[in-house]
Formats: structure tokens, C-alpha cells, sequence
């Protein structure tokens, strides 16, 4: 690949080449060679720094990128079908029932740091798991004072985490953190949300994704004024747990 100087003289010694040797056969004056040389190298030249300029613009464009775009969602799915297990959270209420022993049982709350206490267990973690997961956990504890419990957990107020949770921020109505239900949109998010706000440049939104499988976060656009603004169904997306939706402002 040739630098810019490199592909000038080239180009330049080439169109040098060309006119020499008519000039010289014909007898021409060097003020003559000159005269016929300069206009095509001045427009040559022209040619090759606009031809680079286009290509590094185009190249600047690909490097910075557009972010890639989710598929388009209905707004209501085609099929209903339940989400990912639902995942314990701090602050989370709980309802835990011992078949025939309802004195170990009772109405729970997560500590903020993601433990529960209730009769004859003490500072369980609870955070993190599935109410499936900690019922298990609960019936090993009770294991050593009666025999064979029968637990059930059950999460009457939910709180979740932040993993579990949809994050919509920048210029909306009323920036928050929702609880993430199976089957949600984008618009059902932004009507959580209240809208957009008055100057949010809402086709220049970005969702945030985290792979668990890869482990890297991800990037998307987002078209929310042709959603909203314009009712463009097909800049409807599905969300997943733990996106977070990024909102800016216009500039104007």
C-alpha cells in the first residue's frame, strides 16, 4: 500500500513520461512541455487528493461505526411464555411455609446485605438465588431439627436485582429502574417511564447489554422517536434482563 507522497510521484512521473516523448519527437520547447504538463498534473493531482480524502472519510465513518440494531418485536408477542427464573434481591419480600411446622415459617424481608433470618436459621443469603434454590437451602437448615420439611418460598414484593432489572436514564420523563417482566419492549419500557423527555434526541438512544455467555457488553441502536413520535412498529425491540437504556439529550 502506497503512502500519499508515494502514489503523487508516481502518478507525477508517469504523466511526466507520457508527454516527453511527443515532445521530444515533434521538436516542442520545454516552455511548451511545461505549459501542456502543468494543467494535467495540477488536475491529477486534484483527482488523487479527492479520491484519498473520500476513502479515509469512509474509513473514519466504518471505524467509528454505527452500532448494530436489534430485531424488530411486535407489541404484543405472538406467544406468551415465561421469562428467565426469577432471581432473589435485596429488599425482596418473601412468604416461607413449613408443611405441619408453621411456627418456622412466616413473612420475610431481604436485609439490604442479601440475608434472611427466621426461626431456628440465622443469616441465610438469600440474594442471588431463585426462590426454587433457597428452598432447598431452607429445608437442609430445618433438616437438623425435624425430619424430611416440606418448604415453599414464595416472593410476594419484588425488588429484584440490578441484573433482573431494565435501566432507563438520560432524557426521559422520570429516569428509573423496572422490574423486568417476560415479553417486555422497548415501548413498555418507555411507557414505565413516562415517554421521552422534551429534548431527547430519541433516535440516538443506546441499550446496553451484557453476553453471559462472552462475558463483554454489547451495544445497540435505538430508534425511539420513529417509535414513539412516529409509530414505526418495526423500531419496537425485545428487552432482556439487566439492559440498561441510555437516552441523550439534542444538542439543539
Amino acid at each position: 500500500m502506497f503512502t500519499l507522497s508515494e502514489q503523487w510521484l508516481i502518478l507525477t512521473q508517469r504523466l511526466f513520461s507520457r508527454h516527453m516523448e511527443p515532445a521530444q519527437g515533434r521538436g516542442r520547447s520545454k516552455g511548451d512541455l511545461n505549459m501542456m504538463s502543468f494543467p494535467l498534473l495540477r488536475a491529477a493531482k486534484a483527482a488523487l487528493v479527492s479520491g484519498i480524502a473520500a476513502t479515509a472519510l469512509t474509513g473514519c465513518m466504518g471505524a467509528g461505526g454505527a452500532a448494530p440494531q436489534l430485531p424488530s418485536a411486535n407489541f404484543v408477542a405472538n406467544q406468551e411464555g415465561p421469562g428467565e427464573e426469577y432471581i432473589i434481591g435485596p429488599l425482596d419480600e418473601l412468604q416461607i411455609f413449613v408443611w405441619r411446622n408453621p411456627e418456622l415459617g412466616g413473612k420475610v424481608q431481604v436485609r439490604p446485605d442479601g440475608r434472611i433470618t427466621t426461626p431456628l436459621i440465622t443469616d441465610m443469603p438469600a440474594v442471588g438465588k431463585t426462590p426454587t434454590m433457597l428452598q432447598q437451602d431452607i429445608k437442609l437448615q430445618l433438616s437438623q431439627y425435624i425430619t424430611d420439611p416440606i418448604v415453599s418460598v414464595i416472593v410476594t414484593s419484588f425488588n429484584s436485582t440490578f441484573s433482573q432489572q431494565v435501566r432507563i436514564v438520560g432524557a426521559t420523563e422520570k429516569p428509573a429502574s423496572i422490574p423486568f417482566r417476560a415479553n417486555m419492549t422497548v415501548l413498555d419500557a418507555m411507557i414505565a417511564v413516562g415517554g421521552l423527555g422534551e429534548y431527547a434526541a430519541g433516535n440516538k438512544a443506546r441499550l446496553v447489554r451484557f453476553d453471559k455467555g462472552t462475558g463483554k457488553q454489547h451495544e445497540y441502536a435505538l430508534r425511539l422517536n420513529d417509535l414513539i413520535k412516529r409509530g414505526d412498529i418495526k423500531a419496537n425491540v425485545r428487552l432482556q434482563p439487566g439492559d440498561v437504556i441510555i437516552i441523550p439529550e439534542s444538542m439543539f
